[in-house]
């Protein structure tokens, strides 16, 4: 029986899932939004959700002085993503971003089937980098 077995295997062995949940988070991280099968999508969300809380706990740890408790949130999320370039972007941006957010940092929206082998798509995307867009893209309409 699978009881309290949450994570979906991806028809993957353990390693191969790890590198394709790591690959993903940083594109995720870089790009801002990637399409993605839903099944990905949706494995990938927990994984973000814990890394963007790994950003948040760093940037407080800096904030309150503990230098050497930050570095340690950075080294976890460096142990993960094995890219210094998105994990300075997930700390210095991201987290920032959504300091104020208890949970809830991605979005899932559902495409439809893919059209080789009907595969149910979808965009997993942020939700403060959306509100951030809109804002920023408001003004620029206004002055136009």
């Amino acid at each position: 029986m699978r009881h309290r077995n949450k994570t979906s295997k991806l028809q993957r062995p353990k390693a191969h899932r790890r590198s394709l949940l790591a690959n993903q988070a940083c594109s995720l991280i870089e790009e801002g939004q990637i399409k993605t099968t839903l099944a990905k999508a949706k494995a990938l969300r927990p994984v973000v959700e814990k890394l963007v809380t790994l950003g948040k706990k760093g940037i407080a740890a800096d904030s309150a002085g503990e230098k050497a408790k930050g570095v340690h949130y950075r080294r976890q999320a460096l142990a993960f993503l094995r890219q210094k370039k998105s994990v300075s972007t997930l700390f210095n941006e991201i987290a920032t971003a959504s300091i104020d957010r208890v949970g809830g940092y991605t979005r899932i929206t559902k495409l439809g089937p893919r059209e080789s082998d009907s595969a149910p798509m979808a965009y997993i995307s942020w939700v403060d980098q959306f509100v951030q867009a809109t804002e920023a893209e408001a003004p620029v309409e206004a002055e136009a």
